[in-house]
Parts: structure tokens; sequence; C-alpha cells
């Protein structure tokens, strides 16, 4: 087999009419057939060593760039991958949880030269655009964050047959999917175990939504914890993940009973409107009541005081995300039964 000429032998060539070279010129300099010149450039199936490095060689004398769709067409790939967000888009550009989100996956991505596609689906016509949009394989995979009971998407990625992971356990049909997610119950435990160390004898919860695992589970965390310490277990407002909806869970919480000493939010968001609303009530933080948060993505050093929370590592679990659904989209691993869990870990600050 001919060696391709180099800068070093003073014959770089060039393309024969002065456009882009080809993948015709490529095979010519290598020495091996166009088809060859294809495998080598698209994955390299079925090719020799020897021939592997010719077109390699030739690829690099030329300055060719695959073709993206003609690439496409021989493996199969369509070079992106989807980030579903069943959520209104006001939330997903306003959540830091969503913002550490994005970063975790990207960072996969772009080391693999893939391209992120965010696709926000509310229940309803949008959710079925976005279906029918992963239905057509415009995308290799999908990564879904921050579902509800109701969204249907475990279900519906399954009948796809699409390589798909999610970020957060499914509440139903969980099973059929595969998830990363960090221990809710143990980081809920964790917070309200803090308080009862602390002397709290009646601590109240924010809730996050009853239809999302992460809620469930950090209210199933507080309850365990109180009830191991023989503590009521009644004063429970659920809120949306969200800094008004904190607010508004703060002000139910209050004319039910202000008397509580401590009070774990389902997250920092809303921790950060019950504070407002606590400091409005003139109770004092942490004198009179006791706070800890979840999440610790930011807003807790902006609190005040600085808030106590439950880490939530969520751009190492993307990150763990976009490199499962890899495996799966590679072929090296089967889409379901697989569970990574993070354990969560408790930052102790000024609120309590």
């Amino acid at each position: 087999m001919s060696r391709p000429p180099n800068a070093a032998d003073g014959q770089v060539p060039r393309a024969s009419n002065g456009t882009a070279p080809t993948l015709d010129e490529v095979a010519r300099l290598a020495g091996v057939s166009r088809a060859t010149a294809s495998r080598a450039i698209n994955g390299g199936n079925r090719v020799s060593a020897d021939a592997l490095a010719a077109v390699q060689a030739a690829v690099s004398t030329l300055g060719y760039t695959p073709n993206p769709a003609a690439r496409s067409l021989v493996t199969r790939r369509t070079g992106s991958v989807a980030l579903v967000v069943p959520e209104p888009d006001e939330r997903v550009f306003s959540d830091p949880f969503f913002v550490h989100t994005l970063r975790g996956v990207n960072r996969v991505l772009v080391a693999r030269d893939l391209q992120l596609v965010l696709l926000i689906a509310r229940p309803g016509e949008e959710e079925r655009r976005m279906l029918r949009y992963l239905s057509g394989r415009h995308v290799d995979g999908a990564i879904v964050v921050s579902h509800h009971r109701n969204d249907r998407l475990v279900e519906q990625l399954a009948d796809l047959s699409l390589p798909s992971v999610f970020v957060g356990r499914p509440l139903t049909s969980a099973d059929k999917v595969a998830y990363v997610d960090t221990d809710n119950v143990a980081g809920g435990r964790a917070a309200t175990e803090l308080l009862v160390e602390r002397g709290c004898t009646r601590i109240a919860n924010l809730a996050g939504p009853s239809d999302m695992a992460a809620g469930h589970d950090r209210l199933a965390g507080w309850r365990g914890a109180l009830r191991a310490a023989g503590l009521p277990d009644d004063l429970v407002e659920h809120g949306d993940f969200t800094e008004a909806g904190g607010e508004d869970a703060a002000r139910r919480l209050l004319a039910r009973d202000a008397g509580f000493d401590g009070l774990v939010v389902a997250s920092d968001l809303m921790a950060a409107g019950a504070l407002r609303v606590l400091a409005d009530a003139g109770r004092r933080v942490p004198e009179d009541v006791a706070v800890v948060g979840y999440d610790d993505l930011g807003i807790p050093e902006r609190t005040t005081p600085a808030l106590t929370t439950v880490r939530n590592p969520i751009a190492e679990m993307a990150e763990h995300a976009a490199r499962l659904l890899l495996e799966q989209v590679d072929g090296q691993r089967a889409g379901s039964a697989i569970r990574v869990i993070f354990p969560p870990s408790l930052i102790r600050r000024a609120s309590a």
C-alpha cells in the first residue's frame, strides 16, 4: 500500500478544483477504495489497521471534514442527545437545578462532540409534539429530568425503544428504565435529625410535590426521623420547589400553627421564600425557628441567614446519566435495571 504524502515530502495535495476535499480524494490519497475510506472515517468497522492509518493520514493531510448527513446514513446516528424537561419554560431558565443539569449533561456530550437538544414540554400538545420528535429518531437518546407521575414518559419512551436515562427515580414503572438518583429519604432524615439534635421539638415540613419522587422521598425521610425521635409529624404543607411556592406554603403553615421551632424544606428555593415569610412574621432564624433546606446549588450562600442544607449532587448525577446513556447508544449496556444512587451530604451554615 502506498504511503500518503505529507508536508515533509513537499507534496501536500489540495482538492482538484480548489473546493473542499472529497471522500474520493481521501480514498485516492490513502490508496484504498471509497467504501474502505468511508468505513474508516465512520468508525473503522471492518477496516485493517494499515488501511485505517492510511485514511487517517489522508484526512489530516487534506483537511477533509466528513459530511454529517452522509455520516448519519452510514452510522445511523444523529450525533445529538435530547434533554427532556416536562416543566414550564419560565421555570427551566430560572431554577439553578436545571442550570446545573444542563451543564453536567453538556460537559459529557462536548467531550464526545455530540449536540445537546433541549426539549421542554408541558402536558398536552407540547408533550405530543415532543414525543413525535423523539419517535422520528431525530436524536440518539434522551435524558429525562424533573418528571411527574402523570407525564407517562417512562412508558412512552419504553414503547419507542429509544435509549434513555432518567435523572431521579420515576414514581411509576421505574423497573422499565435506567435512572440516576440521590438518596432523598436519607437526605430528608439527615435534615430532620440535625434539628432534633439541636433540641427542636415541633418540627414542620414544607414538602415538594407529591407527584414527584424527590418530594415523596424527602417527606418520608422527615417522617421517619420524627417517629424515631417520638415527635409529632402532622405539620406539613406542600409547595412546588419554587420560591413563590415556598412563600405560599410558609404562610399556610403559620396560619395553621405558628408554634413550630424547626422547619425542614424540600428545596433551597422554597426555603428562600419561607425565610422571607418568617422574617415578616417576626420569627428569628435560627433563634426562634431553625431551618434546613435541600439542594445546595448556590441559593444558600445568598439567603439571610445563610442556609443550612442537604447537598443534592445534581451535576455529578447529570454527568453520570449522560455517560450511561452513551453506553446504551454505543451498545455497551442494556437500557433497563440500571440504578445509580448518590449519597446526600449535610452542609452546615447559620440557619440551623
